[in-house]
């Protein structure tokens, strides 16, 4: 990736603009009471998170449940993380400034697997609202990440090819997003990746904090 051929930026959201943990996990262990289980660490579901709320739920219900049980939890679990969701979550440090730094010079857009309605709760209520365009969640489309809609709609809305878009994420499913779309990718090493996925992600261009994303952008 080099800058000058940078002509718009899209952001994953938990674990690359907010720290989410706390929140998804107080979600999920309302969920889990509900059907009779125990709670689970924050750092238990941490490592659950990815890949959208239905792979999150059925991570923590321990195993592969029959449809009917899992829509019901899934519902749980919504109706519980529309409460919760709002509660501890804030943005990494730093954050914010870089996001005030480039907003002037790029287009930001936000692709998330997170469910719409709450990623846009969660923006509004950090103050950034208007601040992405478009904002895609994993129920936006009809396919979510790793699948390239995504981003591809992200380039129609700005008028740019897929090579002068990167992806900022912190997953392995943000790399292979932005791949198959033929985007740059910077992996945020900040973010929630665990000890497997960090190796897998080892080779990608990284940044340590946002201070280091903003120099590479610029």
């Amino acid at each position: 990736m080099t800058a000058d051929r940078i002509r718009a930026v899209a952001f994953d959201l938990d674990g690359t603009l907010i720290d989410s943990r706390h929140d998804l996990a107080a979600a999920i262990n309302l969920m889990r009471r509900d059907l009779g289980m125990g709670p689970l660490a924050v750092d238990a579901v941490l490592g659950m998170i990815g890949e959208g709320a239905r792979n999150l739920v059925r991570r923590a219900l321990g195993g592969e449940p029959a449809d009917e049980p899992l829509e019901r939890a899934l519902a749980s679990f919504y109706r519980h993380y529309e409460g919760e969701c709002t509660r501890r979550t804030r943005p990494f440090p730093g954050i914010d400034e870089l996001l005030a730094e480039l907003a002037p010079r790029l287009p930001l857009a936000l692709v998330t697997n997170k469910p719409e309605r709450f990623s846009r709760k969660i923006v509004e209520h950090l103050g950034w609202g208007g601040r992405f365009e478009p904002l895609i969640g994993g129920d936006s489309l009809r396919s979510r990440k790793p699948d390239p809609a995504g981003l591809f709609a992200v380039c129609s809305r700005h008028n740019v090819a897929a090579g002068e878009l990167v992806l900022v994420g912190d997953s392995a499913v943000d790399a292979a997003t932005a791949a198959a779309a033929g985007a740059s990718f910077v992996w945020a090493e900040w973010g929630f990746a665990r000890d497997a996925e960090r190796a897998a992600l080892a080779g990608a261009p990284s940044v340590a904090d946002p201070a280091a994303l903003a120099r590479r952008l610029a």
